[in-house]
């Protein structure tokens, strides 16, 4: 539901949804907080690349998923198998309430996420795990999640994020 201008309802939406009124701000770019996430879980080894290498941890350790990244190019647009493969992926984040999103330029996550474009050949999925400790907080993730469940309200389930250029 969207509330119309209404101060009552205002209020009403800021209580519930407190972080709401900061979308618009933190939110000016979710694709520099995707890229900033990317590279945090990079560093810290908590990434996965690819469709059967995501399939898999995703079929083990559901809990253990904290955000997933579908991207896609021409190329691959026609790709009936892959786009199989997305539609599954997808209803498991929706079941297990993983963030996700899509992006359209698979060459620029290559060349976020790896060092050699050949070792991610597959990278049209990317899961970012969560800290085998459980202490750790990541400010970019955080407002990707937010931005998902705020796309989530607007009825956009898989929304699309422009990563930003070099």
């Amino acid at each position: 539901m969207i509330w119309k201008a209404c101060s009552c309802n205002e209020k009403y939406f800021r209580f519930k949804y407190p972080l709401a009124s900061s979308y618009k701000i933190t939110m000016q770019s979710p694709g520099k907080s995707l890229k900033e996430a990317l590279l945090c879980a990079q560093s810290e080894e908590r990434l996965t690349v690819g469709v059967y290498e995501s399939a898999k941890i995703m079929t083990e350790d559901p809990d253990s998923v904290s955000f997933c990244v579908l991207a896609m190019d021409e190329e691959f647009e026609c790709d009936i198998a892959l786009q199989i493969h997305f539609t599954l992926i997808q209803s498991f984040c929706f079941d297990n309430d993983i963030s996700i999103v899509r992006v359209s330029d698979m060459q620029r996550m290559v060349e976020i996420v790896g060092d050699k474009a050949e070792q991610f050949e597959d990278a049209h999925c990317v899961l970012i795990t969560n800290p085998a400790d459980g202490s750790w907080e990541d400010p970019a993730l955080e407002k990707l999640h937010l931005f998902c469940e705020e796309s989530r309200r607007l009825n956009d389930w898989v929304p699309e994020i422009s990563l930003p250029e070099r």
